[in-house]
C-alpha cells in the first residue's frame, strides 16, 4: 500500500522529528511504501524560515523519497502555496492514502481534482494551527483564514475520512475558524520517537551527557529547550528562579536558537556552572539530554519537545494553557499558571523538598509517558490502524 505525505501547507525540515518527519518514518517502518511531496520552505541552523535554493527529488535519512516543488511564479503564489508541477507529481505518486499536514495550500484543489478520478484513494488531513501562533491579527484571521485557508479545508473535507487536530486547541481551530463538522475531527497527538527513547534507556547515555557538563550523578539536573523568541521568554525567568535557588546540587541547562534581541539576557545569566547554555541542539540528542535530566521544564508556548520529553518518562513542568494539558497522563507532570520567577521557583522547589511527589512523577511518566506518545502507535492511529 502506497502512502503520500503531503507538506506543501508548512514547512518540510529534514533531519528533524517534527510529525511531519515521524508519521513517515514509522508508515514506512510499518512495511507501507512511503513518499513525500513538500515544499522548500525549511529551517536554517538558528531556528529560524528560510526557503531551500534546490527543488527536485531526493532519498531522505529514513530510504523515504522526497520531492521538493518550487512555487509558481510571483509572490503571491508564494504566500498562497501555488506550486510547480504538483498534479504531475501527484499523479506520478499513484498513491492509495494521501496524508495531508496542514490544508492551508491553493493547491488542494488539485488533490481534490486527483481524488475525483482516484475515488478509492483514502484522505486524512493534519492541523497544526491554533490561536496562538496563527490568525493572531486581524488581516491573517479575516482574510488569510476565513476566506482563503477555510475554502481549502471546504474543499477537501467532502473527500476527507478524517481530519485530525494536532492539539485539543487545534481540534477547536477546525471548528471555529474553518466550520468544519464536528464528528468528523479527532485528536491525533504528536509524540516521541520510540527508536531514540529506547536508546536512551541505556544508563551510559545520561552518564556522557552529565560528564560533559560536569553536572555530577547526585545534581538534581534541570533542562528546557526549544526556540527562545518573543513568545518564549519566560526561559529567562526560568533562569533567573534556578539562579535564586539556594542549592548548588540545582543546574540548569538550556538549548535551543535565540533570537538577536535576547542572545545578551541568556548570555548574562548563564554562568557556565549552575546555569548553562548550550545552543541549538540536533532532535536526536534533545533526547539524550532529557534522559540525563531529572526534571524538565517548559514555562511558554507549546512546542514538540513536551510530547517528547514525557514520551521520555522526564517528569516535567509546563506552562498551563488551555488545550495542551493532554501531556498530563495522569499525574506526570504539574503546572504553571502565572508568569512569574516566583512561581516557578516555587514549583521547582516544591518537588526537591517532596520526594515522595516527585518519585511518584517519575513512576508514572515512566510507566505511561512513552505508552500514550509512541510515534509507532500514533502513526498507526492516523490512517486508522
Amino acid at each position: 500500500m502506497k502512502i503520500l505525505h503531503l507538506c506543501l501547507g508548512n514547512f518540510y525540515i529534514d533531519n528533524y522529528s517534527y510529525q511531519e518527519n515521524m508519521l513517515p518514518k514509522f508508515h514506512k517502518k510499518m512495511g507501507l511504501d512511503v513518499e513525500i511531496i513538500a515544499s522548500l520552505l525549511s529551517y536554517d541552523e538558528d531556528g529560524n524560515h528560510c526557503y531551500l535554493d534546490k527543488s527536485g527529488s531526493y532519498i531522505n535519512e529514513y530510504g523515504i523519497p522526497v520531492t521538493r516543488l518550487k512555487f509558481k511564479k510571483n509572490i503571491f503564489n508564494k504566500r498562497l502555496r501555488r506550486f510547480q508541477g504538483f498534479y504531475e507529481a501527484l499523479s506520478k505518486s499513484k498513491p492509495d492514502i494521501i496524508f495531508i499536514h496542514n490544508c492551508q495550500f491553493l493547491d488542494i484543489k488539485e488533490v481534490v481534482k486527483y481524488v475525483k478520478l482516484n475515488p478509492d484513494v483514502k484522505i486524512y488531513v493534519d492541523n497544526h494551527a491554533d490561536f496562538s501562533n496563527s490568525a493572531r491579527n486581524i488581516l491573517s484571521r479575516t482574510i488569510l483564514h476565513k476566506i482563503f485557508w477555510r475554502k481549502c479545508a471546504q474543499q477537501i473535507e467532502p473527500y476527507t475520512t478524517k481530519f485530525y487536530g494536532v492539539l485539543p486547541a487545534r481540534i477547536d481551530f477546525l471548528k471555529k475558524l474553518y466550520k468544519l463538522p464536528a464528528e468528523r475531527i479527532e485528536l491525533l497527538l504528536m509524540g516521541a520517537d520510540d527508536d531514540k527513547v529506547q536508546e536512551t534507556k541505556d544508563p551510559h547515555v545520561r552518564k556522557e551527557i552529565r560528564e560533559k557538563h560536569n553536572i555530577k550523578e547526585d545534581d538534581f539536573l534541570i533542562v528546557t529547550g526549544g526556540k527562545i523568541d518573543k513568545f518564549k521568554k519566560q526561559t529567562l525567568l526560568l533562569m533567573e528562579a534556578v539562579k535564586e535557588i539556594d542549592d548548588d546540587k540545582v543546574k540548569l541547562i538550556v538549548f535551543g536558537s535565540v533570537i538577536n534581541e535576547l542572545k545578551e539576557s541568556i548570555r548574562e545569566l548563564s554562568d557556565g556552572e549552575k546555569i548553562q547554555y548550550i545552543g541549538w541542539l540536533d532532535s536526536d540528542d534533545c533526547y539524550k539530554y532529557f534522559a540525563a535530566a531529572d526534571l524538565g521544564v517548559f514555562p511558554g508556548r507549546h512546542s514538540v519537545l513536551w510530547e517528547q520529553a514525557v514520551g521520555t518518562g522526564l517528569p516535567c513542568i509546563f506552562k498551563y494553557l488551555e488545550g495542551t494539558t493532554h501531556v498530563d497522563v495522569g499525574g506526570s507532570c504539574i503546572f504553571l499558571y502565572n508568569d512569574s520567577k516566583e512561581e516557578i521557583k516555587e514549583k521547582i522547589e516544591l518537588l526537591i523538598i517532596d520526594k515522595e511527589l516527585y518519585k511518584k512523577m517519575k513512576s508514572i511518566t515512566g510507566e505511561e509517558g512513552m505508552k500514550k506518545f509512541s510515534y509507532y502507535q500514533i502513526a498507526k492511529e492516523s490512517i486508522g490502524l
